[in-house]
């Protein structure tokens, strides 16, 4: 999709949406003191208008929209049948209309399912892409809005849950706004989206095209807490969300490393010992952290236990710092009943 903000003529800019502007430690601070805000618009835009857009998205995917009130932020998920995801979508609406955003390489098979998925009912699917750009920020910003989404991950949602036993020690007030693809941004201060990933690793914050793959289930990296409700009727892989949740355990889980050395590309094995247990997902070099990265590991690996990323330069040792504990899960505590003609204990 075509960028018409000019963020990428900048000077000093690398990349398109640039990267950084020369400088992207400095450019995580500006960003974390509301002073910068990050060209996006590599991003996608879908709207579903209609008076049964909200009933109808409520029925596909993860979250409760059917009363979402106008203005009110929230995510969604759209799983397969057996519970893992494949779509992420950011939504607020307006009152007449839904917006979803979504990262770039979503945009298509998204747009071309929900339009195979409309039936008779009263609701129209458009790709906006073309016509607005995402810019993200922390905190507020006045910008010509179309619509802002405020990422609702601080806090668990209504019919959410959260594994997590602690909170990250990071600021993460984020809000990503649409505005016209002419908009005149140009008085504005940029940050690259180094800065902003960066910044998103030290809040545990999960990004489907980054952290997930083809086997993720929300409850592998903390997703119950912000785009799942427990306890809403039956939508697509719903009986896999609540059978890991209520009765099992996710076959992996997220961590957090702090690493000695070279921040890993993703995709760089994790192991414990000489025991290949995970991948790295998400790195960055923070501006008050160092070298840091989500990885998604077996969910069995000790928590207390030093792990090594390799990369090109060698082997690098990562702390963990825990998000997803290996309990997670099982939270209905149903006893076992013994075998049926087996002794009792």
């Amino acid at each position: 999709m075509s960028n018409n903000l000019g963020f990428e003529s900048r000077p000093r800019a690398v990349g398109s949406p640039p990267q950084h502007y020369g400088n992207p430690l400095g450019e995580q601070q500006a960003l974390v003191n509301g002073a910068a805000i990050v060209d996006l618009s590599d991003r996608g835009v879908i709207t579903v208008t209609g008076p049964d857009r909200l009933s109808w998205l409520d029925s596909l995917t993860s979250q409760a929209l059917k009363n979402l009130a106008p203005d009110e932020s929230t995510e969604t998920l759209l799983l397969d049948p057996t519970g893992h995801v494949e779509h992420a979508m950011r939504v607020v609406d307006d009152g007449e209309t839904s917006w979803l955003l979504v990262d770039g390489d979503q945009v298509s098979s998204l747009f071309a399912w929900l339009q195979r998925m409309r039936f008779m009912l009263r609701v129209e699917v458009m790709d906006r892409s073309a016509d607005f750009a995402t810019v993200g920020v922390l905190g507020a910003f006045d910008l010509p809005a179309v619509a802002t989404w405020v990422d609702p991950w601080n806090e668990v949602t209504p019919g959410g849950h959260q594994y997590a036993l602690t909170r990250p020690d990071a600021p993460w007030n984020y809000r990503e706004i649409l505005v016209a693809r002419d908009a005149d941004l140009a008085d504005l201060t940029a940050a690259g989206t180094l800065a902003l990933e960066a910044l998103r690793i030290a809040a545990w914050r999960p990004r489907l095209s980054a952290d997930g793959d083809e086997r993720t289930i929300p409850h592998e990296l903390d997703w119950l807490r912000s785009a799942v409700h427990l306890n809403k009727g039956c939508y697509r892989g719903q009986e896999t969300v609540a059978k890991v949740h209520n009765l099992g355990h996710p076959p992996r889980r997220l961590v957090l490393l702090h690493l000695d050395g070279a921040v890993p590309v993703a995709g760089s094995p994790v192991r414990a010992g000489d025991t290949v247990v995970g991948t790295v997902t998400s790195s960055a070099l923070h501006y008050e952290l160092g070298p840091i990265a989500l990885a998604v590991i077996k969910r069995n690996v000790d928590p207390t236990i030093d792990l090594v990323v390799d990369t090109d330069d060698g082997a690098v040792a990562a702390a963990q710092e825990v998000i997803v504990p290996t309990d997670a899960g099982a939270e209905a505590n149903v006893p076992r009943l013994p075998r049926l003609g087996g002794a009792q204990r």
